[in-house]
């Protein structure tokens, strides 16, 4: 399958335009691509196979999905993520690689006993991180080679098994983080195994009950992500930074993937169950033209905090560039859901295409990480969205109807709100949410981020629709183009939705008003 050339033609012709030399200067973005090589534009504009969606609360995704990953690994485990804390999700990885490290040594022991030389090879493992405290992010070294954390500090510190066990089982450890300040947080979330496989999803190893999403792909926007992941974490930085693992494939087609060296079964794992988990497997999913994203952080967030000056430009990565010229060229619906809305970039984009007449549903939270919000935006969400219902309220009373364009007047407008589900009663916000149950954890918030353009184009990774994400945080998105797959995760979100959405605004319940 190749890509729909029209789309991929315009966004590598921004490329080129927003970048004219080649390459950038070194310092300017990180992870820096030379886009004018087009060997490296083969890393952007590439394949995937989607294998599997997945929805839950962070610990169900990380119980249910990335754990078992991990502990099959062969060979070599990349685990990045943003955020580490105390929770029943590193509860979980800790036990996880204890499990792991005690199954290997065991293995390495009984085939030395029987002199067989075909015990098992080194598992390379690296965990990548940005953010535990706010102390940790005031002391970091400012510094693109980052804080290697010494082995002696992996129980205490990160709360992960002790190096003599891990090295008994011939688990390679190395734990690394990286914070720029202000803001400029790592903030994509990928696990990638054995080169073959990988999983993007949008929790990180923390305690919040949020709702999550997670996607596994195979095929060449693996070595995508490897390209990303060696120009961010890994010194010295290389095209591809060692041979890789099982062949390269062509989007997932005939590779046989090795057969795990530990399974899920045999160690005994818990599972933390989620009252929003839903899982749709992929495995008759062609493959599917893909685009990876990257979003290089930046330590000025070029805040313009009078009310004369105008919104500066957001960074011109080819993450925001694909997101603001799928916005652009949307033709009949858009569908976002994200933590937060306080990028103006993106409230301008949705307005542009209300009065195209093109149906815009927005999914965010009330009121969720507020500091954040007012510190790294100078605003929040409640204020975005009463902005924005301003904005199309002047829309609306000066409609641009154009019948020889196909303009019918401003497009259908749904905000609503996130919530919990309630014990008992109409769902209103006064009645009790259903914070604990016997079929798992019930979201508080909603962390997914999500973007489908005409049911055609499927955004998910790390980027909340945000001035953080927009503007300084590094981020990671992947944008697939398929009809099948954008209405496969539809269905998954929209019934993991029901019973959990606050109406904020209607237009069409206005119009009948």
């Amino acid at each position: 399958m190749s890509h729909p050339q029209s789309f991929v033609t315009e966004f590598l012709r921004r490329l080129e335009v927003s970048h004219p030399t080649a390459p950038h200067p070194p310092h300017r973005d990180f992870p820096s691509y030379n886009l004018h090589d087009s060997s490296e534009r083969e890393l952007v504009v590439t394949l995937s196979r989607p294998r599997s969606f997945q929805l839950g609360t962070g610990a169900s995704i990380f119980t249910d999905c990335l754990i078992p990953a991990i502990i099959s690994a062969r060979h070599e485990v990349i685990f990045v993520t943003c955020f580490w804390a105390p929770s029943k999700t590193l509860t979980a990885v800790s036990e996880a690689l204890t499990k792991l490290a005690t199954h290997r040594r065991a293995a390495i022991q009984d085939a030395r006993s029987r002199g067989d030389a075909s015990s098992p090879p080194s598992l390379r493992v690296r965990i990548c991180l940005s953010s535990i405290s706010l102390l940790q992010k005031l002391r970091h070294p400012q510094s693109r080679s980052g804080y290697v954390y010494p082995r002696e500090s992996w129980p205490k510190k990160l709360g992960l098994p002790d190096a003599a066990l891990l090295e008994a089982g011939r688990i390679e450890l190395r734990v690394k983080s990286l914070f720029f300040l202000p803001f400029s947080v790592m903030h994509p979330k990928f696990v990638i195994i054995d080169r073959h496989r990988a999983f993007l999803p949008s929790c990180n190893v923390s305690w919040e009950a949020w709702l999550e999403g997670c996607v596994e792909i195979e095929g060449d926007a693996v070595r995508s992500l490897l390209f990303f992941y060696s120009r961010t974490w890994e010194q010295p930085v290389a095209h591809d930074p060692e041979p890789r693992f099982g062949d390269g494939g062509d989007g997932g087609g005939d590779r046989i993937a090795e057969e795990p060296f530990f399974d899920v079964r045999q160690a005994g794992l818990a599972l933390v169950p989620s009252t929003a988990h839903h899982h749709a497997s992929l495995p008759e999913q062609p493959t599917l033209p893909t685009l990876v994203l990257p979003s290089s952080c930046h330590r000025n967030p070029r805040f313009h905090p009078f009310p004369w000056q105008r919104p500066p430009a957001p960074p011109r990565t080819p993450l925001n560039m694909a997101l603001l010229q799928l916005l652009e060229h949307a033709r009949r619906s858009i569908f976002i859901q994200t933590p937060n809305l306080t990028s103006e970039p993106v409230i301008a984009a949705l307005l542009d295409a209300l009065a195209r007449g093109v149906d815009v549903v927005v999914v965010t939270n009330r009121n969720m990480m507020l500091l954040e919000q007012l510190v790294t935006a100078g605003t929040t969400t409640a204020w975005c969205i009463r902005s924005l219902l301003s904005r199309f309220g002047r829309l609306q009373e000066h409609p641009d109807r154009d019948p020889e364009a196909g303009r019918r007047g401003p497009g259908r407008l749904k905000i609503s709100y996130f919530r919990p589900r309630c014990r008992a009663g109409s769902g209103t916000r006064e009645s009790r949410p259903l914070i604990a149950s016997p079929d798992g954890e019930e979201p508080m918030h909603s962390h997914l981020k999500l973007t489908l353009v005409d049911a055609e184009y499927a955004v998910l990774g790390s980027s909340n629709a945000d001035r953080a994400s927009w503007y300084t945080s590094q981020e990671l998105g992947i944008l697939f183009q398929g009809h099948e797959f954008c209405n496969t995760i539809k269905a998954g979100v929209d019934s993991v939705l029901e019973g959990r959405l606050e109406l904020v605004f209607d237009s069409n319940d206005e119009r009948r008003g």
